[in-house]
């Protein structure tokens, strides 16, 4: 039932903007009512990473940074997922594993005074006037955001008014956002509709530390953990999703439009690829034709650890290279379905020409696999290109992000 009211209300957009609306309401009082007589506590911090899906990305450098700092010795801490079974490895004395949207996240947020996230909170949390809503993002964007978007777009969920609406109703709460770089302020301030009550810290990203202080033995256990052969280079391949593929009932779906015997035919002999789908896409894929060649690791959370261990990284839109780049090694931009994305999904911040790599615009496999020999052989071919690249968006990214952002937001009130 529940699938075919989505799929009417997505034929029926006055309709779904009034569902909405209504559902919106009820859920709100509902929240309310739930935190009745529970007060605020200074020293709780509440941790969410792409709506409970991970833990991963800003939120967990920033919550292991305040862990292991004696400093914030006296904060207790609150992890939301999804599925709180594969996460009980986090459970310590301080730390406390919940299920996402259940009852006792409603009154765990009644409670926090911090509120940290890498993405947008549920509509229906009502923050209090004493509580502190830190957002991180998650990532450099390349392709444009809420109301910067400027084309209509082909979103199969919401319009191009319901994006930007999603976008402030969450930055309407905000009293910090991380920003990795002044190009990344201009940006968010835009896109989310800042305004002067959210203080903007332009430290660099918590993330990317690790990207400045792995060993060579993460890498040798990285690579034991995931079977991954000590012989071979490693691709990692993290395509991004397309707003107009979803399925109701299911979500976000993904297509690839790689042809992977084409690939192995060229490239197994030397490398390997792991293949990183995005956190939305609820779909599965099948590999068992390509093993030892291809290795899924769309559920292994951290992907710093798949940055360290590749050798090359191909990638569409996703914003996964601005952190990449931090490693100056090689980056390809497939980017196969570039006018109909540009033109009718999103459109770009950036002009292509300032990207550190070489960018193909068609759905070509044999060129694919001709531009990663020659990246490889030729090294040095982008050098100019990448310390450019990096003197505009990473140049505050270092081995501590996360300690300089916790000086200006938590405790400091």
């Amino acid at each position: 039932m529940k699938t075919k009211i989505i799929s009417y209300l997505k034929k029926h957009p006055q309709l779904r903007l009034i569902a909405r609306f209504g559902l919106l309401q009820y859920r709100k009082i509902k929240y309310l009512l739930s935190g009745i007589g529970l007060k605020v506590d200074s020293n709780l911090i509440v941790f969410e990473c792409y709506m409970g899906r991970k833990y991963t990305c800003n939120p967990k450098a920033l919550y292991l940074e305040l862990l292991n700092n004696k400093k914030y010795s006296n904060y207790k801490f609150v992890w939301a997922f999804k599925e709180p079974k594969n996460f009980k490895f986090l459970k310590n004395k301080r730390t406390k594993i919940i299920k996402y949207g259940s009852k006792e996240y409603k009154k765990i947020y009644h409670q926090a005074k911090y509120f940290i996230t890498n993405s947008r909170l549920p509509e229906w949390i009502i923050k209090k006037n004493s509580q502190i809503y830190i957002q991180t993002w998650h990532g450099t964007p390349l392709k444009k955001l809420g109301f910067d978007i400027e084309v209509d777009g082909n979103n199969a969920m919401n319009s191009k008014r319901e994006i930007q609406n999603k976008y402030l109703q969450d930055s309407s709460r905000y009293d910090y956002m991380l920003s990795p770089s002044s190009f990344c302020t201009e940006k968010f301030t835009s896109a989310f509709k800042l305004t002067n009550k959210t203080k903007i810290i332009e430290k660099g990203y918590p993330r990317n530390d690790q990207l400045f202080k792995y060993t060579k033995e993460e890498i040798k256990e990285i690579k034991n953990k995931l079977n991954i052969p000590n012989n071979k280079k490693i691709i990692l391949y993290a395509p991004t999703w397309r707003d107009n593929e979803h399925i109701s009932g299911l979500g976000y779906t993904q297509h690839i439009e790689l042809n992977f015997d084409v690939l192995k035919e060229k490239l197994s002999k030397e490398f390997v690829i792991l293949f990183r789908s995005h956190y939305f896409i609820a779909n599965k894929f099948d590999f068992s034709k390509y093993k030892n060649f291809i290795y899924n690791v769309s559920d292994y959370d951290e992907i710093n650890d798949l940055y360290i261990i590749s050798d090359l990284l191909i990638t569409d839109y996703s914003s996964v290279f601005f952190d990449y780049a931090n490693l100056k090694r090689p980056i390809i931009f497939y980017m196969y379905d570039y006018n109909n994305y540009k033109n009718k999904l999103r459109d770009f911040y950036i002009n292509l020409d300032e990207l550190p790599g070489p960018i193909i615009k068609e759905k070509n496999e044999l060129k694919l696999c001709d531009t990663v020999i020659d990246i490889e052989k030729n090294v040095n071919k982008y050098s100019e290109k990448y310390e450019k690249f990096n003197k505009k968006f990473n140049y505050l990214d270092n081995k501590d992000c996360s300690k300089e952002v916790l000086k200006e937001c938590i405790g400091c009130e």
